[in-house]
Parts: C-alpha cells; structure tokens; sequence
C-alpha cells in the first residue's frame, strides 16, 4: 500500500486507493484532484508574492482512477488581482475545470475585529464511523483522518467535523495550507448529508472555495448543512475554520435523485 494519494510518473499524478470515492470504486472523491488544482496553482510563476482567495471547480463527470495531468495557465495577468485556470486531464480529456482568484499578499493596518471562539478542536471530536459499501480504502477512509465534533455519517443532518490528510498528497511532498483546505473542502455534503446513500444520488457538480487566509496547522474544520429542493437540486454549504477561527466558506451545488 502506497503511503501517498498520487505518485509522480513524469508529468502524470498515478492516484492510489486512498484517491477513491465512496460512490464508485473506479471514481476519485472530489477532495483529491481538487488539492491537486491547489498544488498546481501554487506553482504559477507571480510578479509579486499571491495567495488563492476564491477556487471554483466544475466537475466534468466523475474524476476517473487513471492518471492525471493538471494543465494550468494565467487568465488575466496583474501585480494586484490575478486570474487563473486549471484543468484536470483524465487519460488526455478534460474531466476538472478550476478558476482562481489570486491577490497579492501585503501588509495592511486594520481596526481590531470583534474576536470570535473557534469551534471545539478536534481533540473533542469522535473518529467517524463509516458503513458504506464495504470499501476498506479510499480519500473518505485512509487518506483524511476525520473526527466529529457535531453529527456524524450515520446521523444526517447539519455536522461539524474536522479533516486532516493522513499521508502526503503527493508522494515526496509536504501539503501546502491550500491544499489541505481544497482537500477538505468537499465533504460538506458528505458530511452534512439528509438523505440515504442506499437509496439516493446527492452528487456534487460543483465546487468554490473562498478562503480571506490560509488555515494555520494540520487541521481545517467544516461547519456544513445541505439544503434540498424538490426538484432534483440542492445545495451543501460550509464554513471553514482552523483551530484559531474562522478561515472562509465552501459551497457545492447538488444534483439529487433516487437510486435506479
């Protein structure tokens, strides 16, 4: 057993079996090419020091278990805003789209802001206890270590929990503060879930993640809810926090349907 998400093969990303979603054993779960977007972005060349403040994603389809290739490029150039785009290569078609918003970074005097308790830490959560399908591995099961501090799969319901990666993303590699909180960011409506796995689709097609900072250490807590419309659509929403507060929000819009 790899103790990576991805292995380096030339310009390709090999996913392992810690890459996998709960939904198919041949489908990567949404967190682990969304970091890899995070990865890459970090890696353009900027005129002065940026950070990622907003990343949107557009899941083409199910990110498949095959290598990938992460292509990115700059939209729109600047010394204060810059705008970026990414897209996923899954055996040479385009599976992710992602657009950044990146800002520089400066020193800025600011008033003092009213102060806000973080969430209880992780230490006060439970490990989550997951009965899907009998999956022994996955980004859900051996690649985040998951504690709840409020909820819990087997609940439903809105849920807090807090996410850490349990191995690198990249074989060789540290994880960044950004691709510890991308990684994260997409179990909000896993987490927060009102309906059955066993009898219905809650699929995410979508993804943005607005961050005003970077998380500080290892863990990103999410404070999710999902709401569902009748139509077939809903919409999972959470806000992000380190164990010193609040970091920003993820929204994902949701296709919903029964199991056929």
């Amino acid at each position: 057993m790899s103790e990576a998400i991805f292995v380096p093969d030339g310009e390709l990303l090999v996913p392992t079996e810690h890459a996998r979603g709960p939904w198919a054993p041949n489908e990567m779960h949404g967190g682990a090419p969304a970091a890899l977007v995070a990865r890459a972005l970090e890696r353009l060349e900027t005129p002065v020091p940026m950070r990622v403040a907003r990343l949107a994603f557009a899941f083409l389809g199910a990110v498949p278990m095959v290598p990938v290739a992460v292509d990115v490029e700059i939209a729109r150039p600047g010394r204060r805003l810059m705008f970026a785009q990414a897209t996923v290569l899954a055996d040479g078609k385009p599976a992710l789209r992602a657009a950044a918003t990146l800002m520089r970074i400066s020193e800025v005097p600011l008033p003092e802001a009213p102060s806000e308790e973080p969430p209880p830490g992780p230490e006060h959560g439970h490990p989550a206890s997951w009965r899907g399908h009998g999956e022994e591995t996955g980004f859900h099961l051996t690649g985040m270590e998951i504690r709840f501090v409020r909820g819990d799969w087997l609940e439903g319901g809105p849920a807090l929990a807090w996410f850490r990666l349990r191995r690198p993303l990249v074989e060789g590699e540290d994880p960044t503060p950004l691709q510890r909180a991308a990684a994260a960011s997409d179990f909000g409506n896993g987490i927060s879930r009102t309906l059955d796995f066993s009898t219905h689709l809650f699929v995410n097609t979508d993804l943005t993640l607005h961050l005003h900072r970077e998380p500080a250490g290892e863990w990103v807590a999410l404070d999710a809810r999902t709401d569902l419309d009748g139509t077939g659509m809903g919409q999972a929403t959470s806000v992000l926090h380190d164990e010193r507060g609040r970091i920003g929000t993820a929204a994902q819009s949701l296709f919903v349907d029964v199991r056929r």
